[in-house]
């Protein structure tokens, strides 16, 4: 028997509903956070809209929908307008472009890899969208991302895995402040995304059968190399030169268009290589413009450094660490003195993939106890 909006609340840890208390939906023009309002209204909480604007994509695909282009601001006003609650647009672009595009430029011109959603969790979400909800009056900042808020063994509130294992958001979201999660909730927690399309189509949104949006919001055609390359030639910086492709011996097995193309781990787009052997990229060196590449076992690395740690809970020394989104949580030993911001992660086996510039979640079992950013491995 399908869920009602209110055992769906409950199974997320969403309270009950308080007169006195003001939510803040964060409205993105998606099925997920119009689901997440909806089932917050059905249930008899007090909401409000807020939707982002980041970026100038007037002119660009990004226009015809993607996540706060202005088209999704319109899909979030008519949500809003099908809810019958209040809705409001704040301009954060000063900050969004200060804290992830130019980050996401930088990093890869650095030869690392970025992770633009984790940024943009961390500087702008969690951070000053919180701080204009709480400008209106609103106890709480609500999301659609598949996550759970729930207490952890010493009673305070701890950032958990999404019960849909296909859809948890929680690697994405270690890098929100720890003082934000007794202020956050996750309506869709504990759903699945066939349980989130079926409310949404019930419940009567406007948007309930719009695809999602795969790409990078401020990167709509998915170029990002592109991207990269035209953000330096408007600052004036020197463009990404072109360099050699080699193995370990230095030998060279073909030319590339610049570092910027390439990340740890990666095996396609490495062009016609002088071997007949599989290889994938196992370092890039901006300096020398070249990118090395090797078999697999050659890009594992069994010891990796994790530096700007962030902690949400109690470090623990045997964890499970997470290297990627969709990669598989690996066992490790975590060493990271009184809960420094650099941590030392030793993988139990063969090793990971780990590129660069991307994230390292720590993971209790379910629990996200904290997470840095890759910067060496060996």
């Amino acid at each position: 028997m399908p869920r009602g909006p209110h055992q769906l609340l409950a199974d997320a840890g969403v309270p009950d509903p308080d007169p006195a208390r003001l939510c803040v939906v964060a409205l993105s023009g998606g099925v997920d956070s119009a689901t997440a309002a909806a089932l917050l209204v059905a249930a008899g909480h007090r909401v409000v809209g807020m939707t982002m604007r980041l970026y100038d994509a007037r002119g660009t695909s990004a226009a015809r929908g993607r996540c706060c282009g202005p088209r999704d601001i319109e899909d979030a006003r008519r949500v809003a307008d099908h809810l019958g609650i209040p809705f409001y647009v704040i301009d954060l672009e000063a900050e969004f472009t200060a804290a992830v595009v130019d980050d996401f430029v930088d990093t890869y011109l650095a030869g690392a890899t970025p992770n633009p959603c984790v940024r943009c969790n961390q500087h702008v979400k969690f951070t000053p969208l919180l701080q204009r909800a709480r400008a209106v009056g609103a106890d709480v900042l609500v999301t659609g991302h598949y996550a759970r808020i729930a207490p952890g063994p010493d009673g305070a509130a701890g950032l958990h895995r999404g019960a849909d294992a296909d859809k948890d958001q929680s690697y994405f979201l270690f890098s929100m402040p720890r003082a934000a999660l007794g202020a956050v909730w996750f309506p869709l927690g504990a759903t699945s995304k066939g349980e989130v399309r079926a409310a949404a189509a019930t419940l009567g949104l406007p948007n309930a059968i719009k695809p999602e949006s795969q790409e990078i919001c401020f990167v709509p055609d998915g170029d990002h190399a592109g991207f990269v390359r035209a953000a330096a030639l408007r600052r004036g910086r020197a463009l990404p030169a072109g360099g050699d492709i080699v193995d370990d011996d230095g030998r060279v097995l073909g030319r590339h268009d610049g570092v910027h193309r390439f990340t740890v781990g990666q095996h396609r787009g490495l062009g016609n290589l002088t071997t007949r052997e599989r290889m994938f990229v196992t370092a890039v060196e901006p300096t020398t413009g070249r990118v090395v590449v090797g078999p697999r076992q050659a890009a594992l690395r069994r010891t990796i450094t994790v530096d700007d740690v962030r902690w949400l809970g109690p470090p623990a020394p045997a964890l499970r660490v997470q290297v990627r989104h969709r990669g598989e949580p690996l066992a490790a030993e975590v060493d990271a003195a009184a809960g420094g911001s650099r941590a030392i992660v030793r993988f139990s086996d063969e090793g990971a993939v780990a590129a660069p510039g991307q994230a390292a979640v720590f993971y209790d079992g379910d629990r996200v106890v904290g997470g840095g950013w890759i910067s060496a491995g060996a």
